[in-house]
């Protein structure tokens, strides 16, 4: 799994299951008490404005109010036993201000009254004030128009939260037992259910009341041949999502290879179970590949790691202002290349986006966590670089007169910084099938879910391997292969980009906890895309020592 992904949680007893590990932040509740109502939008605004008069009595030239209640649900399972059952609530009221131009953050826990908020608010600025002792420069914050009281709420048709207990144990044991009548030795499977329940006030006058929901239906199957000790494993092709429950519905298959991948619309957990427990027998009879050159046909069950890894994290500006290093370091794309208006990123079949508004994604909202409206834009464009992801106090580094959208905190406790939008690679305008994409493919691999990755510390050379290898010869599938990964760098492989299929065939997958930060954040992000196609990429045989 991503080691982005991997932050310590204990006593789940995962077993042999590498799941990505998780924050468990917030009080331990009861199933129902997720259902419980917050306090109502009329107290929240007392509370945001007891807070904003207290900062700017103090000296604040600005203020945001975020009250946030936070609310998570985990139902952890192996073969036919319930693991462990885990429900938190979090709720909290944090307040960052500028004063002497300079930023300064303060929170409150539990904050039930005026006097809370107004005391938070106060720290806050002392805060600032201590800090601008030190600072080089003020804050130099883009202008923000106030939208008064509004609100967004993500578009779901069943709240995971409603859904009994019973039925989700009973869907993941149901899942589990399939994959054991099916030849699997070993499964997991795991639901991840979130709920942001957000209040942002300003000085700016904006009055924001936002809930989202996010889920994350996940397994891991093992086979293991008897005769030789040999394991394989395939992890779901699920993909995390800003839907409810109404994602767990049943699929097409794949018309290639007959197997179910990601479908934006919904998920049928049983049947890819059931296949991935008939394709780890297969893993463990397949073909292992022999190194060289390769035309990659990538589905987008996979092709998002690679988006999110070599597109995503380059282009947040703060990495390539050198500001933020943690996980995998700063970016190539630096300002220079940008300004030059000809840096080529790929080719011109590469169009890659970023989007904070795209309907069932994990970074869908209506405003950021700084109030601004959320919006889509181009990053590159027919392989040029033209943009990059920036918020408030960034975004006069790149000429821009207003912020992005792209600002976000993982808690009421944490400073809003900048995250990722959802970033994407454009559907192909010309008609082409995932069949038609490959039957002129002579020396091919066609490369399903995502695994293990590795890249270096400018963004730039990586290795990406996946869960799923078929051989192409002469336009047909000709078998499964293993031990498969591909090298290449930023460049080269956006530059080899000769096919992308059309918009029927575009597809999300995601990150449902993308770290990032020092203290470390965690954010939901997608990345979308339709099968795109890959000429004269480096693979290695990841089995043969070199």
């Amino acid at each position: 799994m991503k080691r982005r992904d991997f932050m310590q949680l204990s006593g789940m007893g995962f077993g042999a299951m590498m799941l990505p590990n998780i924050p468990i932040v917030g009080n331990s509740v009861s199933p129902e008490a997720l259902l419980e109502g917050g306090i109502d939008v009329a107290l929240k605004k007392r509370l945001a404005d007891a807070a904003l008069n207290a900062a700017k009595s103090k000296g604040a030239t600005y203020t945001d109010v975020r009250i946030g209640r936070y609310l998570r649900q985990f139902v952890i399972t192996r073969e036919d036993k319930v693991q462990n059952i885990v429900n938190t609530e979090s709720y909290g009221v944090g307040v960052r201000v500028i004063a002497n131009g300079c930023w300064g953050f303060a929170a409150v826990v539990d904050a039930k009254t005026e006097e809370d908020t107004a005391r938070a608010a106060e720290e806050a600025v002392a805060i600032a004030k201590a800090n601008a002792r030190l600072m080089k420069q003020p804050v130099q914050l883009a202008p923000q128009k106030g939208y008064g009281e509004v609100s967004w709420k993500a578009p779901i048709e069943r709240n995971s939260f409603e859904v009994p207990i019973k039925e989700k144990v009973d869907l993941l044991l149901g899942v589990n037992d399939a994959a054991l009548k099916n030849g699997a030795n070993y499964v997991n499977s795991v639901l991840f259910m979130v709920n942001e329940q957000k209040y942002f006030a300003s000085s700016d006058g904006s009055y924001i009341d936002q809930d989202i929901h996010r889920i994350w239906p996940i397994f891991s199957v093992t086979t293991i041949d008897p005769k030789t000790g040999k394991f394989e494993t395939r992890q779901a092709l699920s993909a995390p999502v800003g839907m409810g429950y109404e994602y767990l519905q049943t699929n097409p298959k794949d018309k290639v290879t007959g197997i179910t991948t990601r479908y934006n619309k919904g998920y049928d957990m049983l049947e890819d179970v059931i296949s991935a427990a008939k394709q780890t027998k297969e893993k463990l009879a397949a073909k292992s590949v022999e190194a060289g050159k390769y035309d990659l046909v990538l589905d987008p069950s996979h092709l998002w790691l690679t988006i999110h890894e070599s597109v995503g994290h380059p282009l947040e500006l703060d990495r390539v202002l050198g500001y933020e290093a943690n996980f995998a370091g700063t970016s190539f794309a630096t300002l220079d290349k940008w300004q030059s208006k000809n840096f080529n990123y790929g080719s011109k079949e590469v169009n890659l986006f970023a989007d904070k508004t795209q309907v069932g994604s994990l970074g869908a909202v209506g405003w950021d966590d700084e109030g601004v409206k959320t919006k889509q834009w181009d990053l590159v464009k027919e392989g040029t670089l033209v943009n990059y992801q920036a918020i408030r106090d960034q975004v006069h580094i790149i000429g821009e007169k207003e912020s992005q959208g792209c600002c976000y905190a993982d808690s009421w406790g944490s400073v809003q910084f900048q995250r990722m939008a959802n970033v994407s690679l454009a559907a192909g305008k010309t008609p082409l099938s995932v069949s038609e994409m490959i039957k002129d493919v002579k020396k091919g691999i066609y490369i399903i879910g995502d695994g293990s990755f590795s890249i270096d510390q400018q963004r730039y050379n990586f290795q990406f391997g996946g869960q799923l290898y078929y051989e192409i010869k002469d336009g047909q599938i000709a078998g499964m292969l293993k031990d498969v990964a591909y090298q290449s760098n930023t460049q080269e492989f956006w530059n080899s980009c000769v096919k992308v299929c059309d918009e029927r065939d575009y597809r999300l997958g995601g990150s449902f906890f993308d770290g990032k930060g020092q203290p470390q954040q965690v954010s939901a992000v997608s990345h979308g895309s339709s099968t795109a196609r890959f000429n004269g990429v480096n693979v290695i045989n990841t089995a043969r020592k070199i």
